[in-house]
């Protein structure tokens, strides 16, 4: 039971650090928290099926195979954030952070309502690597072998994403423009590069975490990215907003407890599984408000 629990942890607390990192990845360069990213993640959903209002949708892009698949549609969650960047976002870079919220905001409500246009209100059954469900036995757990590739999976995107930033140009132009964006550019950081990098990311993070739950759920729901925007962005508070190493590590804590209070309430009190999370969360910022890797030195946006 404890290595069934382990996986399910991991799966889950690996969906939530990805979304979070997304979020984080943004604020840390622009300090803008991108409410739209919940709509980045149901466009890539949606980019795998063709426009339908039938119950089950005919498959677009889902007909490629996975090689081919998975970089198509990591290309659409990157260049739908690069034209959001460039259009919604550019032209207000020197405007207030609560101005660039609301505009987030409207982004997010009008790509939600684009999809209802095109797809329509109800959710759409998709048939995603079907075959990837059957059970593995490891020791005492049978474990989906989806649920292994998606731990394997996560596990490969974040250490990439850490030798990105640690070892390569456009990481280290981040990283310095996330201390301090104003001195970073006085030491000639490009920041159209910088923060179209960091969209570009996020928008692929996004895509990574859309074909997750298509593959788990099998389902394409037109508000499926705004369960897992809010918890991401509760990850996101929680490990220290602007902090990438703390999103990732609150994300796999709350999917973690997540899957701990699934296995361990009693069945009557798991409805209020979510309830008891949220909690937990209350306690953890009543201690550290600041989040739990609280990011040093002054952050300004120029």
């Amino acid at each position: 039971m404890s290595l069934q629990l382990l996986f399910d942890a991991l799966a889950l607390g690996g969906i939530h650090a990805i979304a979070a990192l997304g979020i984080a990845l943004i604020f840390g360069v622009m300090r803008l928290v991108n409410f739209a990213h919940g709509q980045f993640i149901a466009c890539a959903v949606f980019a795998l099926i063709l426009p339908s209002a039938d119950a089950l949708a005919v498959l677009g892009l889902g007909r490629l195979p996975a090689p081919v698949l998975v970089p198509v549609i990591l290309s659409v969650g990157a260049g739908l954030a690069l034209a959001a960047e460039a259009l919604v976002f550019r032209p207000m870079r020197n405007a207030s952070p609560v101005t660039l919220m609301v505009g987030s905001f409207a982004l997010g409500v009008a790509l939600q309502n684009l999809l209802l246009v095109l797809y329509g209100g109800r959710p759409k059954a998709i048939s995603l690597w079907a075959g990837l469900g059957h059970p593995v036995r490891i020791g005492s757990a049978e474990v989906p072998l989806l649920q292994l590739i998606v731990i394997a999976a996560i596990i490969v995107i974040l250490v990439g994403l850490a030798l990105l930033l640690r070892r390569s140009r456009i990481g280290l132009e981040m990283r310095a423009a996330a201390e301090d964006f104003g001195m970073a550019r006085m030491l000639g950081v490009p920041a159209n590069r910088v923060i179209s990098g960091a969209f570009a990311l996020s928008g692929s993070l996004a895509a990574v975490v859309a074909l997750v739950l298509v593959a788990q759920t099998g389902i394409a729901d037109v508000r499926m990215g705004g369960q897992i925007m809010l918890v991401a962005f509760i990850a996101t508070v929680v490990g220290g907003m602007g902090s990438l190493s703390g999103a990732v590590v609150a994300g796999l804590g709350i999917g973690a407890v997540s899957a701990l209070l699934q296995a361990g309430l009693p069945p009557e009190a798991r409805p209020f599984r979510d309830a008891f999370l949220y909690a937990a969360v209350i306690l953890v910022l009543l201690f550290r408000p600041q989040g739990l890797f609280a990011p040093v030195g002054t952050r300004t946006r120029v």
